[in-house]
């Protein structure tokens, strides 16, 4: 059941060590959220880096939840609970009833979505930084994690071409550019705190909550 893909391999390493660097490793009962938890593997890799954080795997993709559960059942730490499903291009109210018995306005130190963003339609960013503007406590933090272009410049080359490669598979799709995502994130109480320039030619963004 327990799924695992090569650029999960590659790159789970990396995010640890940019996620590691801002996140409270002592404080007891800290709360994420992670969108978009796809086969778990994230998940499996970063909770018991933090176990004093409930780690929180949410899911688009039914077919995922088994590997989900297969990494939930073999993680030594025991902090990441069962995956809920979330369909993140949807207003909050929205969610199955399900979910938000466990997902409350306001109750995430942070939250983390790794590779969604460009292989989505644009409704799913906005209703990432909505989500986000809503479940974070002031203060908490939005970890994302992909490639991007940056106020209109999109380099190196292999990702001008990835980006047209996924604009031919689905026309919805392709490369966010942060300047936009900046404007999302204004739009629901937050701001880019950080990017950190990871390998592969991605990035590992951090956007601050900063208002109630």
């Amino acid at each position: 059941m327990k799924r695992t893909h090569p650029s999960a391999d590659r790159n789970s390493q990396p995010i640890s060590e940019a996620l590691l660097l801002q996140v409270d490793r002592k404080t007891p009962e800290m709360r994420l959220l992670e969108i978009a938890s796809g086969s778990g593997q994230h998940a499996g890799f970063l909770a018991p880096l933090i176990p004093n954080v409930v780690y929180q795997p949410t899911e688009y993709s039914l077919e995922d939840f088994d590997s989900i559960g297969a990494y939930v059942a073999d993680c030594p730490t025991g902090n990441i609970r069962s995956p809920l499903f979330v369909d993140i291009s949807k207003e909050l109210q929205q969610w199955e009833a399900k979910t938000l018995e466990e997902v409350k306005v306001a109750s995430y130190d942070y939250m983390l979505n790794c590779n969604m963003m460009h292989i989505s339609p644009w409704a799913c960013s906005e209703g990432l930084f909505r989500a986000a503007g809503q479940l974070l406590k002031a203060g908490g933090k939005l970890f994302t994690y992909g490639p991007y272009a940056q106020d209109g410049q999109l380099t190196p080359q292999s990702n001008v071409d990835f980006d047209a490669n996924l604009r031919q598979r689905n026309p919805a799709w392709g490369i966010r550019d942060i300047s936009n995502l900046k404007v999302l994130a204004q739009q629901n109480g937050l701001q880019l705190e950080l990017i950190t320039n990871m390998p592969s030619n991605n990035k590992f963004l951090t956007w601050l909550k900063i208002s109630k």
